[in-house]
């Protein structure tokens, strides 16, 4: 099975697309309780405020739903086009992460930064797996 004999289907996006946001703010919560296991206090912000990781994986992940779908309504090859997208974004996302490791507040550090690098991959690999997987539609 090749990317171009498979289709996307977009209505499963109504229930697909919040299934995956929940599913990302899971796993970053899980990731956010290791992280605060693991590390010592004083714990930066991102890992101190649990609702500044759930808002933003609310936020960013509902976001790659809507890239989704649009990258599936205006292309010919979506899963492909979307996995280079997303690729990008995720480098892209770890920059105000790695600037967190020389910043001036309680707990910013390498250890930190990295904590918020796992969570974004985590949260990106469930957005990307969950919806391709649920809404592909393979062609024989």
């Amino acid at each position: 099975m090749t990317a171009i004999t498979s289709s996307i289907q977009l209505r499963k996006l109504w229930w697909a697309g919040p299934l995956t946001v929940l599913t990302a703010v899971v796993g970053v919560l899980i990731v956010r309780s290791i992280a605060m296991t693991i590390l010592t206090p004083p714990y930066g912000p991102g890992l101190e405020m649990i609702i500044i990781s759930i808002v933003l994986t609310v936020i960013l992940c509902t976001a790659a739903v809507l890239v989704f779908a649009l990258v599936a309504r205006f292309t010919k090859n979506p899963v492909r086009i979307y996995l280079m997208i997303s690729s990008v974004f995720l480098v892209i996302s770890f920059l105000p992460d790695i600037a967190t490791a020389s910043a001036p507040f309680p707990g910013a550090g390498w250890p930190y930064a990295i904590s918020l690098m796992i969570m974004h991959v985590v949260a990106g690999l469930i957005t990307v797996y969950m919806l391709i997987k649920l809404t592909v539609n393979e062609n024989p």
